[in-house]
């Protein structure tokens, strides 16, 4: 069920998981300057695509958007590296993507979905995304220079 073709339209943008249409040099552009995967080698992002239930954003066939999810399909999932290019935000977009990702068969159902937000808590919330109920109970080895970009 992960692999199968999974798809959404609104106008003339469209959500698609199919890894052939991603544009891997725009994705490793945007994450390489984001704030959470500065510097991150092109390698790693490969590999993480490879290992990821991905999906693009598109407008015309060019991608505007992405997000990918770290799941088990049955009751785990870590949605991760969610972006849409700034000259596309304001429009919804990112709100469209993500309500869209919820809706992929592998994602519904599961106990718990997690991610990590610095800034877009606006975003999640509405969607279901709250703080941790039980942040004690969580931990996790952080080494946020591991890409040398800080």
């Amino acid at each position: 069920m992960l692999d199968g073709p999974f798809a959404a339209r609104r106008g003339s943008c469209d959500v698609s998981t199919a890894r052939e249409r991603l544009d891997i040099d725009l994705i490793h552009g945007y994450l390489s300057q984001s704030y959470w995967a500065a510097g991150i080698p092109r390698a790693v992002v490969e590999r993480a695509l490879a290992h990821s239930l991905n999906f693009g954003l598109y407008d015309n066939g060019a991608q505007i958007g992405f997000a990918r999810v770290v799941t088990d399909g049955a009751t785990f999932a870590y949605l991760a590296d969610v972006f849409i290019v700034p000259d596309r935000r304001g429009e919804g977009l990112g709100r469209w993507l993500i309500e869209t990702v919820l809706t992929h068969p592998a994602l519904s159902g599961l106990r718990r979905f997690l991610l990590a937000t610095r800034d877009a808590h606006g975003l999640y919330a509405p969607l279901g995304f709250m703080p941790l109920a039980r942040p004690e109970r969580f931990m996790e080895i952080h080494r946020p220079d591991v890409y040398g970009g800080g």
